[in-house]
């Protein structure tokens, strides 16, 4: 939904502990989402062959449907008929803040899934991306990873400011990618207890994203690479574009492009995801998305890039 005005002229900051606001918005429109469901689609839209795992609702049919067309296997997504498919429900205002609440349903039962037959089943997977999930299922996916040797990637993304100090540091133990905005960096490492050199030890790559600012990449030697944005033409929405980021990093690094390149190709998923409304609904251009990178990073980022791109 979207709220014509902004939420910080309602909000009194004195009056905080009671606060009771309804926002007359001016549109509703309903999306495909969910962090799995739109790093998936963009992985597949990408050339890639992502492997969607989670727990649906008997709603999912046609959801189900649209993903497959786009490229992703959703043989690891398990349907309980009982409860209804996950919801997040969101109203952005004029300042592209936003306000939002979540509706778990079907996600709760995430925690009795294993990977172990998914991965049996499509013949092996290169790297798990444990995103915002049900707690307990991405703490037993995660210990279930390092169990079976399997590479993964921690995003516990909005479910930091859920879970404890302690469930955190298990999410995050031997992680191959740690990913978060700069936010929940600084909210991990506040509920941690870590230095920044302490988390260095525990990962192999730390991805941070920083808005309009572009992105913080910190290997396990401390050194720190600054990758800056692709321009946007508008600021549509910004739901969903912290996936695209994801989305486009993993397919570039899967690709076997460098860490600077994978980051700049997902600094492009990520800014035609803002630029359109709702998190799937934009689409590749091959020749358009060429001829952005080469604005944004030069003619030697985008012929590197290019060798991992789809026609």
């Amino acid at each position: 939904m979207h709220f014509p005005g902004r939420f910080a002229d309602q909000l009194v900051a004195e009056q905080l502990d009671r606060v009771s606001l309804s926002f007359l918005v001016d549109e509703l429109t309903i999306k495909r989402g969910g962090v799995a469901g739109n790093i998936a689609y963009a992985l597949g839209v990408l050339g890639q062959s992502p492997v969607l795992v989670g727990a649906v609702g008997a709603d999912f049919a046609d959801y189900r449907s649209w993903l497959e067309r786009h490229g992703v296997d959703t043989s690891g997504v398990h349907v309980f008929d009982d409860v209804h498919t996950a919801r997040f429900v969101c109203t952005t205002d004029d300042d592209m803040r936003q306000i939002a609440s979540f509706y778990a349903g079907a996600m709760a039962r995430a925690r009795l899934i294993e990977l172990q037959p998914v991965a049996e089943r499509v013949g092996g997977v290169d790297l798990v991306l444990v995103g915002a999930n049900d707690p307990e299922a991405m703490l037993r996916h995660t210990e279930e990873c390092r169990q079976r040797g399997y590479a993964f990637a921690a995003d516990p993304s909005q479910q930091l400011a859920r879970m404890d100090g302690p469930q955190i540091r298990r999410l995050v133990e031997g992680a191959q990618y740690l990913l978060t905005n700069d936010y929940e960096w600084e909210l991990l490492l506040r509920k941690t207890g870590w230095t920044p050199e302490q988390v260095g030890e525990r990962v192999g790559t730390r991805i941070t994203t920083l808005g309009e600012k572009g992105v913080q990449i910190v290997g396990r030697d401390g050194v720190a690479l600054e990758v800056g944005v692709v321009p946007e033409t508008a600021k549509v929405d910004p739901t969903g574009v912290g996936d695209a980021f994801r989305a486009g990093f993993l397919a570039g690094t899967a690709q076997g492009l460098s860490l600077e390149r994978a980051a700049q190709l997902g600094s492009l998923v990520a800014v035609l995801v803002l630029e359109t409304d709702g998190p799937q609904e934009w689409r590749w251009d091959r020749g358009s998305a060429l001829g952005r990178l080469q604005q944004a990073y030069g003619p030697d980022a985008a012929a590197e890039i290019a060798r991992a791109l789809p026609a």
